[in-house]
């Protein structure tokens, strides 16, 4: 089997940031999709994000999102790597990290600021709604804030490859 492009990034080195994971092209027309990887923890070194907070983040970034009037029409998909590090943020076009960085300094600010009741936390709305910690995803959208997106730079937005 072929290795996957996200296996031949050095996850010893990786640092908290917002990388470009893919771009991918439709192949009947050609259109972009690019694939971000929005990583706020540094893998196998810092602790992975709980669950509850990761829910919390994901339902408050989504509704964000959908709502935001630049971006909504331009995102795909907004959720979490299976690793509990990050995200994935997925939008057309075809863009540079500096391209998003401030729609995700704006994302993580709305996280933090939220107020209320998580949106579509509800048995009605969500498959699992009781797993939703809102004071977490606030403490972990400051936390990326102040030591990540504050001072986004090439190191952050560069991933390191495996040295073969």
């Amino acid at each position: 089997m072929e290795r996957i492009s996200s296996f031949t990034i050095d996850h010893l080195r990786l640092e908290p940031g917002v990388y470009v994971s893919r771009i991918d092209r439709d192949p009947e027309h050609g259109n972009p999709v690019t694939t971000f990887d929005v990583r706020m923890t540094a893998p196998n070194r810092e602790p992975v994000i709980d669950t509850a907070s990761v829910h919390a983040i994901e339902h408050l970034i989504a509704t964000y999102l959908r709502n935001d009037p630049n971006w909504k029409n331009r995102v795909v998909y907004f959720g979490p790597m299976g690793c509990r590090t990050g995200f994935y943020l997925v939008v057309f076009g075809a863009y540079e990290s500096a391209d998003v960085a401030d729609l995700v300094r704006a994302m993580f600010a709305f996280v933090r600021d939220f107020e209320g009741e998580v949106p579509g936390a509800t048995p009605v709305e969500c498959g699992n709604y009781h797993d939703s910690d809102l004071m977490g995803a606030k403490w972990w959208a400051r936390h990326y804030l102040d030591k990540t997106l504050s001072s986004l730079d090439e190191a952050h937005t560069t991933y390191p490859q495996i040295e073969v």
